[in-house]
């Protein structure tokens, strides 16, 4: 473990330049006093590091000084992937790792490759999560994960919507997925997973699937998606599976987001949208929504109010995503739908009241 961190701490110098003890302490989640030792045990093994003190002052190696050990360890060639991902590789447990991995990687490249490769790190930026949402918290995600990486049969206690709302699965882990800051674990239903329901424990969300898959048919039925969030307990179990050659996590992730948008929208409804309403929608409804009233958009009327058809989940559901639009939106079909909007600001108006002051005809 020591040896490990005065390799970093010899890496940082190399890449970084000049360092002081805090900053170094910073990176490597160690106390500065750690790093004084560390720096004290390099200097005693021969590494030339210089000290310079006072408000500019700090550590660094004597110029023209390089080390060429650094050689990648199986797990940091492993996270290699995550490395412009932070967020995802730490909540993995790969936050150390990757970090390491980059050090190697940035102290083996000449110098000008390396500073090219820093200021593309200084000047592009990924935030995964969508605005005006918390990542929410995967306690289980490393376990998952883990149990993709050893392709170990897991047994998991999961919270669904519908009832029963606890179920306990017994599950082949294929694949982890984040999409828009959210989790998901890809995974197949063990072979002979009766998959009874427990008063407290939950099920998955999608329907049930075939309790002994024998064909690439019956394979692909039952697996599932499941988001990771809703894990309530996880057990690793002894039993290994041999992951299939033909399955694709991309290529299936891809296909079950589109049967998952299909299926959400299960009708439509036809709008209208004024001028300040159409440029909202982008930014207040879901993106299916959006590429429909751009899709079904017709020509302005003399306002500048258009007609649109756009998919919806449910009349319950429609009324609430539709409501953030106020008056710039006047649903016109389904009858139950417009009955609906209509009852909702019939309620608004009896909560908040007329206008104090009516203005005068």
């Amino acid at each position: 473990m020591r040896a490990s961190r005065l390799l970093s701490v010899l890496l940082l110098l190399q890449t970084r330049g000049r360092l002081t003890a805090r900053e170094m302490a910073a990176e490597l989640e160690v106390s500065v006093r750690t790093v004084y030792r560390d720096l004290d045990a390099l200097a005693e093994a021969g590494v030339p590091v210089l000290a310079e003190r006072g408000a500019t002052g700090g550590y660094e190696l004597l110029a023209g000084y390089r080390t060429r050990l650094t050689g990648l360890t199986s797990d940091e060639a492993d996270s290699l992937l995550f490395a412009g991902l932070p967020d995802a590789a730490a909540e993995l447990g790969f936050g150390a790792v990757v970090a390491a991995a980059e050090l190697k990687l940035l102290a083996a490249l000449p110098a000008e490759a390396r500073e090219r490769a820093l200021r593309v790190r200084e000047l592009f930026h990924l935030d995964a999560p969508g605005w005006f949402r918390a990542a929410e918290p995967v306690p289980l995600l490393a376990e998952v994960a883990g149990a993709v990486w050893g392709r170990r049969r897991i047994r998991i206690t999961y919270l669904r919507w519908r009832a029963p709302r606890r179920v306990v699965r017994e599950l082949e882990p294929l694949g982890v997925v984040l999409k828009s800051g959210t989790w998901y674990v890809v995974a197949a239903a063990c072979p002979g997973d009766g998959r009874a329901d427990i008063a407290d424990a939950p099920p998955a969300e999608t329907p049930e699937t075939p309790e002994t898959p024998e064909t690439a048919e019956a394979f692909e039925a039952s697996v599932r998606v499941y988001r990771v969030a809703r894990i309530l307990g996880l057990e690793a179990m002894p039993e290994t599976f041999e992951r299939p050659e033909r399955f694709d996590l991309a290529a299936y992730w891809e296909q079950w987001t589109a049967r998952y948008e299909a299926g959400v929208y299960r009708g439509t409804a036809t709008v209208r949208l004024s001028p300040e309403g159409r440029r909202m929608v982008p930014f207040r409804l879901a993106p299916a929504v959006a590429r429909a009233v751009e899709q079904t958009a017709g020509d302005p009327d003399a306002d500048g109010w258009v007609r649109a058809e756009l998919p919806i989940e449910s009349v319950r559901h429609a009324r609430g995503d539709l409501l953030v639009l106020g008056p710039e939106l006047e649903v016109l079909d389904p009858p139950e739908l417009r009955a609906a909007m209509a009852d909702a600001v019939a309620g608004l108006t009896a909560f908040y009241g007329p206008p104090a002051n009516p203005p005068a005809c």
